[in-house]
């Protein structure tokens, strides 16, 4: 059975960690060219086949409601970044495609904000680098305690 007490000082400490961390690298997204959620959208969209991803893929891996994605990526659509038109194998759904502009600009704060979080981390060994991605991973994963 786990220990309650060493349950809720780990989370504690995985919740201030990612605070902490995200606070630092949030500085990567103080200029005018892309806000932290529309690099966001950009990064599953420009990992996509022919830089295009459905609406529903972008929502599932954003940590906002559908209704605040569909918002954003509107004004994405504004802003020239991505374009936006129905998916022609589901008729509710929209796909979501990188400009050539919105693809720059993500490449651009890409660098840098690569180069962030590679400066934040490099306090963990490659093994501690490989070992927290794992462990995070086992707890998004949704697995019953006895996992």
């Amino acid at each position: 059975m786990t220990d309650r007490r060493l349950a809720i000082d780990a989370w504690e400490s995985l919740f201030r960690a990612q605070h902490e961390v995200f606070h630092e690298i949030s500085a990567d997204f103080v200029g005018p060219e892309l806000t932290q959620a529309e690099y966001d959208v950009l990064l599953t969209v420009t990992r996509a086949p022919e830089q295009t991803a459905r609406l529903r893929d972008v929502t599932s891996r954003m940590l906002i409601s559908q209704p605040s994605v569909s918002r954003l990526v509107d004004r994405m659509v504004e802003r020239g970044l991505v374009s936006k038109c129905p998916d022609p194998d589901d008729g509710r759904g929209a796909l979501v495609r990188a400009t050539d502009d919105g693809a720059a600009q993500f490449r651009r704060i890409a660098l840098s904000h690569g180069a962030s979080i590679a400066e934040r981390m490099a306090c963990l060994t490659d093994e501690e680098l490989a070992q927290l991605r794992d462990l995070t991973s086992k707890l998004r994963r949704n697995t019953p305690p006895e996992c």
